[in-house]
């Protein structure tokens, strides 16, 4: 027996099977997707082979790990306050519901929580793109007060989703004007577009606007298509992943370590 353990994970969205040692130290992980066995020695080689042998599908090649790429590089770079990843759907709402929760016994609810809410459906739904070569980013703050609240990025693109709470209201949308049930209209759709123009402006690449809707009771009135925004409802954020033929692997993952890095957007 090598004493060897094999322990899965998931990174990116693909499943990394490593080879660790007793005392938890790596010395190998397979990459299924890729088809390939990465050994940071040689020594342990056959051991290594012979432990990730009940888990490998097909041909394999096995070596040293590849270099790092050029966005691999930067991520490692990338000092962790300055690291927009790990913000969490909303982030920005649930800061500023920790700090100022707000009177418990209002007679109406928080407008906030609310909000919450939707960037959190929203978020969930584009968190599930991942395992198909798709980035998101959450809550990316900009200079003035504003901020993107999802970014997407993938083979189909790059995409600036600005979340609405919509559950049982209708919606009228009659460019740039949004309205929401009883509610006053604003010019909502100019504020989609100024996020991803200013996205474009950040990450030097064409970004698209989408105005996502969460939960409208399905009665959605557009007197005109809008320019440029898609219109999506949080259920149909899915089929983003079918888009394609528009960015390469190297470059979704370039575009995501620039976008990621929280000085992209100082200056937009």
């Amino acid at each position: 027996m090598s004493g060897l353990r094999v322990i899965p994970t998931w990174r990116h969205g693909r499943e990394r099977l490593y080879v660790c040692l007793t005392d938890g130290r790596n010395i190998a992980w397979y990459d299924r997707e890729g088809g390939r066995v990465n050994l940071i020695g040689e020594d342990r080689r056959a051991d290594v082979l012979e432990a990730l042998d009940p888990f490998i599908t097909g041909p394999v090649t096995v070596g040293p790990p590849p270099p790092p790429t050029p966005a691999e590089l930067a991520r490692l770079a990338l000092h962790p306050d300055d690291d927009l990843a790990p913000n969490r759907p909303g982030e920005a709402l649930q800061i500023a519901l920790d700090r100022d929760p707000g009177h418990a016994h209002r007679l109406r609810a928080d407008p906030r929580r609310r909000a919450l809410l939707a960037e959190q459906a929203v978020g969930e739904a584009l968190d599930r793109l991942d395992g198909a070569g798709w980035h998101a980013l959450h809550s990316l703050p900009l200079p003035g007060g504003d901020r993107v609240h999802h970014l997407v990025i993938g083979p189909g693109g790059l995409f600036a989703v600005h979340t609405v709470y919509a559950r049982r209201l209708r919606v009228l949308i009659a460019d740039p004007m949004v309205t929401l049930g009883r509610a006053e209209p604003t010019p909502l759709l100019r504020r989609v577009r100024a996020a991803a123009d200013r996205a474009s402006y950040a990450l030097t690449a064409e970004v698209r606007p989408v105005l996502a809707l969460v939960g409208p009771t399905g009665r959605r009135t557009v007197t005109a298509e809008p320019r440029e925004v898609r219109i999506l409802e949080d259920t149909d954020l899915g089929g983003l992943a079918r888009l394609g033929g528009v960015l390469k692997p190297a470059d979704v993952e370039a575009l995501h370590a620039m976008a990621r890095d929280r000085n992209t957007w100082s200056r937009v």
